[in-house]
């Protein structure tokens, strides 16, 4: 028994990981001022009829703290990688000048900060609530083997380890969005 219940707790933090990895990577989407290359993850060009990332159809690199340049692999690149920014709304407008996209990342508005923080906040909450998910159907799983034999003191200290494990988990979020939401308004 001991045996399905370290399955189950193992299994409980393998999906709170994935929670919280998700939400990292979320929050790498939310630009905070500053140029970041990251910024254009999850943008796809269209290559030859397929959706291809950007940085593997060209060279994304930071030329300074508000300025990204797109350097395509061929000329013939520029038209679909200004698309594919245009349709990502980003709210920045690229700069084609024949060989290089520009990205000029404006400095953010007050209001605009309080917008990305509000984003932010909802991302972690997101977050949160999967890992409530995952608490909640772990302690499903002690009940069942609690009913299929397993000691009820043993059931208790499981669901108690699962509640540390959230609180953990969510202390976590929050430290994520704590850092976020400073690098936001820093200015």
């Amino acid at each position: 028994m001991s045996e399905e219940v370290n399955n189950l707790m193992s299994k409980a933090r393998a999906y709170m990981q994935k929670a919280l990895d998700h939400l990292e990577n979320e929050l790498t989407k939310v630009r905070a001022g500053r140029a970041n290359p990251s910024m254009l993850e999850g943008i796809t060009v269209d290559y030859y009829g397929s959706p291809m990332p950007i940085n593997q159809v060209a060279n994304v690199s930071n030329v300074d703290a508000r300025t990204l340049a797109i350097q395509p692999w061929e000329k013939n690149m520029l038209g679909p990688i200004e698309k594919a920014i245009f349709g990502a709304n980003l709210g920045i407008t690229p700069q084609n000048d024949g060989e290089i996209i520009r990205l000029n990342v404006p400095p953010l508005t007050e209001e605009r900060r309080k917008s990305l923080v509000k984003q932010s906040k909802g991302l972690g909450e997101e977050a949160k609530v999967s890992i409530r998910n995952v608490r909640k159907d772990a302690n499903q799983a002690v009940k069942k083997l609690v009913k299929d034999g397993l000691g009820e003191d043993m059931g208790k200290s499981t669901e108690s380890r699962v509640q540390d494990l959230t609180n953990k988990f969510v202390e976590n979020i929050d430290k994520l969005v704590g850092a976020k939401e400073k690098d936001i308004m820093t200015i």
